[in-house]
């Protein structure tokens, strides 16, 4: 199984949904990542991680309210935004590191 650090240090952008299953917003965002697949294909890894089951990781990189989307690139994190985003905004921001 990967664990976080070799996944983010992929050469291509690696975006991370950090999301609870209890929470409205990060419901809203998994159709919006399903889309962003759709458009995006193999640009991007797309990684979603339950803050719950992963309270150390989510401590690491300060996630304070969900959803929180960060973007890594060869392990260096180059965008984080929290709140739901939409899968144009995303496709955008993903094609500034491919």
């Amino acid at each position: 199984m990967e664990n976080f650090e070799d996944i983010i240090k992929s050469d291509k952008p690696v975006l991370i949904d950090f999301f609870a299953t209890w929470c409205g917003p990060c419901k809203m965002m998994h159709p919006i990542l399903e889309e962003l697949h759709g458009k995006i294909g193999d640009k991007a890894r797309i990684i979603k991680i339950d803050i719950d089951k992963n309270e150390q990781l989510a401590a690491i990189y300060n996630v304070r309210s969900v959803p929180t989307l960060m973007i890594f690139k060869d392990g260096k994190l180059e965008w984080r935004a929290s709140g739901v985003q939409s899968a144009d905004a995303l496709e955008q921001i993903i094609n500034q590191y491919v």
